[in-house]
C-alpha cells in the first residue's frame, strides 16, 4: 500500500511515539526531514510545533509530547477518510474481567482495545472521544449487560461524559464471532464482542447528569 502519511521530525521521542502509533494502526508512512519536499501522494504530514514552520504542505497535524498519542492517531485516520466531522460515533463496551472497547465512526472501526478495570475503561473512552465534537456528531456509548460490573461502569460514564453523549444498555447474547477491521490486538474475543455490541440497538439509559444540568 502506498504511503499517504509522512512523519517529518528530527525529535527522537516524538518520532518514536508517532511511528509506533502508526504501526499499531497499520498505517504506512514516509519519514522525512522537515526541509524535505513532500511527495504528491501524501495526504497529511505529522510534525512537532517547533518544526511546523519548516514543513510545506496543505495538511499538517502537530503532535505535542504532553498529549495522548492515540488522539493523534485518530486524527490521522479521520484525515485519511476525508472526514472533517463524523456523523455518528458509537463506542461498544464489552464489560468483564477484560473489557473490550471498539469505536465505530460512520460505520467503520476506528479504535479497539482491551481494558482491565472500570477506571481504565473510563479513561480509554474519554481519550477515544477527545477527537469527537459531541455537539456536531451523534455520539452513543453502548454497554453490554452480560456481567454485573456494567452498572458501575454506566454510573461512572454518566458522571464523566458530556450530557450530549447517549448511553445505551445492550444485551450480549450472540455477540461473539468474527469481525472485520480489527488489527493485531491481544484478547481479540472481547474486541469482537464490543464491535457486535456497538452494532446492536439497545435501551437508552436515563442519564442523571443530563437531568441535573437541564434543571440546574
Amino acid at each position: 500500500m502506498k504511503a499517504r502519511v509522512a512523519v517529518s521530525t528530527v525529535n527522537g521521542k516524538a518520532y518514536f511515539l508517532i511511528v509506533t502509533e502508526l504501526h499499531r494502526r497499520g498505517i504506512p508512512f514516509l519519514s522525512l526531514l522537515p526541509e524535505e519536499a513532500v511527495p504528491a501522494q501524501i495526504r497529511v504530514v505529522v510534525t512537532t510545533e517547533e518544526e511546523k514552520p519548516r514543513v510545506e504542505h496543505h495538511k499538517i497535524l502537530v503532535y505535542d509530547l504532553s498529549s495522548e498519542i492515540d488522539v493523534l492517531g485518530s486524527e490521522v485516520v479521520k484525515v485519511l477518510q476525508g472526514k472533517e466531522v463524523y456523523e455518528t460515533v458509537v463506542v461498544g463496551v464489552d464489560p468483564g474481567e477484560v473489557t473490550g472497547l471498539a469505536m465505530l465512526a460512520d460505520g467503520a472501526v476506528i479504535e479497539n482495545e482491551n481494558c482491565f478495570s472500570v477506571k481504565e475503561t473510563l479513561n480509554s473512552i474519554q481519550n477515544i472521544l477527545k477527537t469527537v465534537d459531541a455537539e456536531k456528531s451523534s455520539v452513543t456509548v453502548k454497554v453490554g449487560s452480560g456481567v454485573p460490573v456494567y452498572r458501575a461502569l454506566l454510573e461512572a460514564l454518566d458522571e464523566a461524559l458530556p450530557p450530549e453523549v447517549t448511553l445505551e444498555i445492550v444485551g450480549e447474547a450472540g455477540t461473539n464471532g468474527r469481525a472485520r477491521g480489527v488489527r493485531h490486538v491481544r484478547g481479540l474475543r472481547h474486541i469482537i464482542s464490543a464491535i457486535r455490541i456497538a452494532e446492536r440497538a439497545g435501551y437508552v439509559y436515563s442519564r442523571r447528569k443530563t437531568i441535573i444540568e437541564r434543571y440546574s
